[in-house]
């Protein structure tokens, strides 16, 4: 072998060496790894978008159709409720409430007069039989015929059926008078329902008409919403969303207000999820609410689902073949690192999960998924994140 050969030869030998323990050096020596620490008082929240809305919203309108005569109130407009909002021309139905008017007094009149006729027949049956009391008195000394005493007779049974008749008129026109007492009710009923009133204390949201439009029955004049009754609606994730209960405290924080926090309480989490989007509906009432509320305006929100006196987190990156309940995480136990199955609890809202079991004693778990992470390789602890 000549010089320059073994010179190459040595050459080699050199490179594979260093090669060697340069890989030995970035794989044996111990990895500065952060771990996780014990943390006090941890709030567990849930995070949520949705939009700002009413629990209270209506749309109202007239019972009856016409054409607009005013509107009294616009957009934005604080009202009362029995406040005349709008109202529609009224002289038809006027009419028709006069004339109801006057059929009551028709009914009266005729029922005056009926009345009076009873009189005039019971008047005329006294008589009657007292001209028959007298016939019958003659008869029975045969001072007049058979027949005049059964004239005198048969005249009190005409009188008593007249007496019927009158009485039997007086009933008519008596309901006469509460059929018109009844249609002029109505009447005025129908005339009242042409003046719009609000139906409760609210915020005019929109008007949808003006003036000298005609409308039926029915046509959205203005939609209300009772102020009182402001919420937000926001969507949760389903896979999130199991710790959910009514009561839990919230913060809302509106897009038009990013520096002012709102709080307020979980009213109302709804039966039907999103089938869509895989999301919970829950309504937030507030306890500080706005000075005005926009409806449809975007907010954030945050649920305090829970409050863990201590807590072992780790990042959910730090983990593998993670379900929601179990995975597996990297440790530190006597220096070398192991990977172990573990059980989870609670997710927070910075996506760190909760470890409730499985954690050999004196472990310590890894808070990065860094390279070069195998099982027993020496590690180092670097630092405990989130002292």
């Amino acid at each position: 072998m000549t010089g320059g050969k073994i010179r190459i030869l040595l050459v080699a030998v050199a490179v594979i060496a260093a090669i060697a323990l340069a890989y030995v050096f970035l794989t044996k020596r111990p990895i500065a790894v952060p771990v996780a620490a014990i943390e006090r008082n941890v709030a567990v929240r849930l995070y949520g978008l949705g939009t700002v809305e009413a629990r209270i919203v209506s749309k109202i309108g007239f019972e009856v159709g016409g054409a607009l005569a005013d509107l009294s109130v616009d957009s934005g407009d604080v009202v009362t409720g029995g406040q005349v909002l709008a109202r529609l021309h009224r002289d038809a139905q006027q009419a028709r409430v006069a004339r109801a008017q006057a059929a009551i007094a028709a009914a009266a009149a005729n029922t005056r007069k009926a009345e009076a006729n009873v009189e005039k027949a019971r008047a005329v049956l006294a008589q009657r039989q007292a001209d028959d009391t007298r016939q019958q008195e003659l008869a029975g000394r045969n001072a007049i015929s058979r027949q005049t005493a059964e004239e005198a007779k048969r005249d009190v049974e005409v009188a008593a059926a007249e007496l019927t008749v009158a009485q039997t008129e007086v009933d008519v026109f008596r309901s006469q008078e509460v059929d018109a007492r009844a249609a002029l009710d109505y009447e005025t009923a129908v005339l009242n329902q042409h003046a719009l009133e609000a139906p409760f204390d609210a915020v005019v949201v929109a008007r949808h008409a003006e003036a000298g439009a005609v409308v039926r029955a029915g046509d959205a004049i203005y939609t209300l919403m009772d102020p009182k009754t402001v919420w937000t609606l926001a969507y949760v994730d389903e896979e999130r969303a199991g710790a959910l209960a009514v009561g839990q405290a919230a913060e809302v924080r509106l897009r038009s207000m990013p520096h002012e926090v709102y709080t307020g309480t979980v009213a109302r989490i709804g039966i039907e999820s999103d089938r869509a989007n895989e999301e919970r509906r829950v309504w937030i009432t507030c306890d500080k609410c706005p000075p005005q509320a926009f409806l449809g305006e975007q907010a954030e929100v945050r649920i305090t689902v829970d409050q863990l006196a201590e807590a072992l987190l780790v990042p959910e990156a730090a983990i593998s073949g993670f379900d929601g309940h179990q995975g597996r995480v990297f440790v530190v136990m006597d220096g070398r690192l192991a990977q172990v199955p573990v059980t989870f609890g609670h997710r927070t809202e910075d996506a760190r999960v909760e470890i409730v079991a499985g954690l050999p004693e004196g472990a310590r778990v890894v808070t990065a998924a860094a390279k070069g992470l195998v099982e027993g390789r020496a590690a180092r602890i670097l630092e405990e994140a989130r002292p």
